[in-house]
């Protein structure tokens, strides 16, 4: 009896493809975002003596994310986009399940470190299979599509996890990730085809990974915009590290903490949906240079205000001015990737993910850094936007020096 050749997945819809593809993108986000109110609830039952190495759950995801970029790019050009994927998942639901059971602060980071790392497949090569099926565009505008969706996961994310936390406790937020992530994993099983056709698959090379880097390393512009991102992002994760100690203790905001939260994270959103109507406009460079000094200007204007009167502003002012820096952050986020990899053409694959890795790896020392300064006042906050944003402008000068 013949054996029934096994019929090709139909393509999913429009609307389910960018659906997918968000809630594929939003994983890490959501593994970000949702743990921010139970910083200090896990601190105290695994034992943590300084407030400060609660942020550590943060920076540990950050950690893994930097070593995964690296590797799902290469492995899905070769293999294909599935595999790769499926990868990603195995290793996000391990390490769910070591912090799910942790009962010692080593124990929860590693889980943290290793959700990192297998969230990063999902996320990178959720950008791959939009790549290899839409161009133009139609890529832009299914990206536009999928980023509108993306923007709620930030905004919401805090609330669940709160709201976990008071009904079930805060070891239920991992088991929230791992019913989202197998949710997740079966609908992309079964309803979206592999799209990288066999004959365009490129065999994974150590010598392609170091040709990509040795490109980045030696381009001034590859590595300055590099650079940039990273700085930029290292005041940001600065921010998500120190987030909580700042609502919740500083200013004492308790369970309303979310909401000041989503509305940060809407004007973080924005920004970069408003991004793609002053592209049409104005250059990449501009726009990211003004982003730059918005952010420099005012973060030394709210220093000079806490330092001349030896305390934190009232919260309405520190809104306004992380609402400002954040629409200003959204505008930089965007336009700092690109330009870093105008360059790379010949390596937009690899190249994507050695970016991402190393801006990430820039990242986490320096939002770290900033977070572990946490003195009871936003002062560290202020201070790192502000150093961080001149920096910013310093390596951007440099990056566009031109050779005599």
């Amino acid at each position: 009896m013949a054996r029934k050749t096994p019929q090709p997945l139909k393509k999913p819809g429009f609307a389910e493809f960018i659906t997918l593809m968000a809630f594929m993108m939003s994983l890490v986000a959501l593994s970000i975002d949702t743990m921010l109110p139970a910083l200090s609830v896990i601190g105290k039952e695994l034992g943590v003596m300084k407030e400060n190495s609660n942020q550590l759950i943060i920076s540990m995801l950050f950690l893994g994310m930097a070593a995964g970029q690296l590797l799902y790019g290469p492995i899905s050009d070769s293999t294909g986009r599935k595999p790769a994927i499926y990868l990603g998942y195995a290793i996000f639901i391990l390490g769910c399940l070591l912090s799910l059971f942790a009962m010692s602060f080593p124990v929860m980071l590693a889980g943290r470190v290793l959700q990192g790392f297998g969230a990063a497949g999902p996320r990178v090569i959720s950008l791959a299979l939009v790549r290899d099926q839409y161009e133009g565009r139609k890529m832009a505008r299914v990206m536009s599509f999928v980023m509108t969706i993306f923007i709620l996961v930030p905004m919401i994310a805090p609330a669940l996890g709160q709201a976990v936390i008071m009904l079930a406790g805060w070891r239920a937020i991992f088991a929230t990730f791992l019913v989202i992530a197998l949710v997740s994993l079966v609908w992309f099983a079964i309803r979206q085809p592999e799209s990288l056709e066999v004959q365009k698959r490129i065999p994974h090379s150590l010598k392609r990974l170091q040709t990509t880097l040795k490109e980045i390393l030696t381009n001034r512009h590859a590595l300055g915009y590099t650079i940039t991102a990273g700085l930029v992002s290292g005041a940001f994760i600065g921010y998500l590290n120190s987030a909580q100690q700042i609502f919740q203790g500083k200013y004492a905001l308790a369970e309303r903490f979310p909401l000041y939260f989503a509305l940060l994270a809407f004007s973080l959103g924005s920004a970069s949906l408003f991004n793609a109507k002053l592209v049409v406009r104005y250059s990449m460079h501009s726009l990211c240079r003004r982003a730059l000094f918005t952010i420099n200007g005012i973060s030394a204007a709210l220093l000079l205000v806490e330092l001349l009167q030896h305390h934190d502003p009232t919260l309405a002012l520190l809104m306004v001015y992380l609402l400002i820096t954040f629409f200003s952050t959204g505008i930089l986020f965007g336009n700092l990737n690109a330009l870093a990899m105008e360059p790379l053409g010949r390596y937009a694959g690899v190249g994507a993910g050695v970016v991402g890795s190393l801006s990430t790896f820039i990242s986490l020392i320096i939002g770290t850094a900033i977070g572990q300064s946490y003195n009871g006042t936003a002062i560290p906050l202020t201070a790192g936007f502000f150093v961080v944003s001149g920096a910013s402008l310093g390596v951007m000068r440099w990056t566009d020096k031109k050779d005599p």
